[in-house]
């Protein structure tokens, strides 16, 4: 099932080395256009048992979206400690960010708290960022990452999504496209044998994937890997709608 509502699938939101939000691609005028001022805002942990990382991300957006007009109120952080009030949090929010961090780590929170069924008719803006926007789709790639996780034939490659997507996505092919893992290369050794039966859409930093009205818009750029090969779909500037 496929949610109807706004949301922005980012590798990163924010430019290289800093917390200011990327205006690449028209990140920001979209921003812009859709968010409502104030707007109340929920950054829901990747790792709900260490949520300072979040914390202090949560702060660096509210300076952030201030810079680009748009102010941040009642800015929360759902983690462990208030994972018993994640349906109110939810429901008063916005504006929701799902951050990054470690795909299955964030994907068993999200099981844990409901959050799929929680955005069912939930009427806001999502904002993913990396493991956040993989998290987001119907159906998870969860790229191998950490080391053992590729030797590991346990490791579950595919996992229950959030639904907000049928598109599986892979932030950051700008820094991990040369990535060794376990001994293997990350995308030709790893990657491609894994998108046999599957489409990933590939995204760099600065580039996303904006859903809404039932429509999804590639900005920038971005490659697909499909059935072991990869062929790049988008450049800097553009739009396409998927």
């Amino acid at each position: 099932m496929v949610i109807d509502m706004i949301y922005f699938l980012t590798s990163s939101p924010c430019v290289v080395g800093s917390p200011a939000l990327n205006p690449m691609n028209g990140f920001v005028e979209e921003l812009q256009r859709v968010l409502s001022e104030p707007c109340s805002a929920l950054f829901i942990c990747s790792d709900p048992d260490q949520p300072s990382l979040t914390y202090g991300f949560a702060e660096d957006m509210r300076d952030s979206f201030a810079e680009i007009g748009v102010t941040l109120t009642d800015v929360s952080v759902l983690e462990r400690e208030n994972q018993d009030q994640c349906e109110e949090l939810v429901a008063n929010a916005g504006l929701i960010f799902l951050t990054g961090g470690h795909v299955p780590t964030q994907n068993l929170f999200f099981q844990e708290i409901g959050l799929r069924e929680l955005l069912q008719g939930w009427d806001g803006i999502v904002i993913g960022v990396s493991a956040g926007s993989m998290n987001a789709a119907d159906v998870v790639y969860a790229q191998p990452e950490e080391p053992g996780e590729a030797i590991d034939p346990d490791y579950q490659r595919f996992l229950r999504g959030l639904g907000l997507t049928g598109r599986m996505t892979i932030p950051h092919y700008n820094q991990d496209k040369d990535w060794l893992l376990d001994g293997m290369r990350l995308y030709e050794d790893i990657t491609y044998a894994d998108s046999v039966g599957h489409s990933f859409y590939v995204l760099v930093d600065g580039s996303y994937i904006l859903g809404r009205d039932g429509q999804e818009k590639l900005r920038g750029e971005a490659y697909l890997i499909k059935d072991a090969s990869i062929r790049q779909i988008g450049w800097e500037g553009d739009t396409i709608l998927l």
